[in-house]
């Protein structure tokens, strides 16, 4: 319950003034008392980030379920945008690697990159290909989606288009990826 109130807090407020201070007070107890839930400020971020993981891979997995290559690839790019935008705090905690020595890390991130994985296999990437795709469609994504979340589109141009548009080059370029 502590690290569910913590995300929501993170993605209303942002991380300015997240800290214990302020999320004992919005709970209405007093800072000692949750340190019967988490480990200090790192326990707490560990466990939104771990939370955030896991949140992203169901929703990455439930858009490509039954779909291949570029369906799929356009409704896991979407469901990832959308659950970025839907939860912009707990995002930035989702885009580090595993946290070394830590398993429950490694299963959550593993969970992530399994689905891609698993969709790339659809344009017969697998290896080397794969995690290469992989990073393009990652560094594609995460680039619109910052930019986005940081206020980096003002232009008056439909928002919607631009990341369809990024989208089809994505499809485009996996359709045609070579292995040399």
């Amino acid at each position: 319950m502590v690290v569910d109130h913590a995300a929501q807090m993170l993605d209303e407020r942002g991380s300015a003034g997240f800290n214990l201070a302020a999320l004992a007070e919005s709970l209405d107890v007093r800072i000692p008392s949750l340190y019967k839930h988490i480990e200090g400020m790192p326990g707490l971020r560990r466990g939104i980030m771990i939370q955030a993981k896991a949140s992203l891979a169901h929703a990455l997995g439930q858009a490509a379920i039954g779909r291949s290559r570029d369906d799929a690839i356009e409704r896991m790019s979407f469901a990832y945008r959308r659950w970025a935008l839907e939860h912009p705090g707990q995002y930035p905690m989702t885009v580090h690697a595993p946290a070394p020595g830590d398993d429950e890390d490694l299963k959550v991130s593993s969970a992530i990159a399994d689905v891609v994985y698993n969709v790339l296999a659809g344009y017969d990437l697998r290896d080397d290909d794969a995690v290469d795709a992989t990073r393009f469609l990652r560094s594609a994504l995460h680039g619109f989606v910052a930019l986005e979340t940081s206020g980096g589109f003002e232009l008056p141009v439909d928002l919607e288009r631009s990341f369809m548009r990024l989208v089809t080059s994505v499809v485009t370029a996996l359709a045609s990826w070579s292995g040399s």
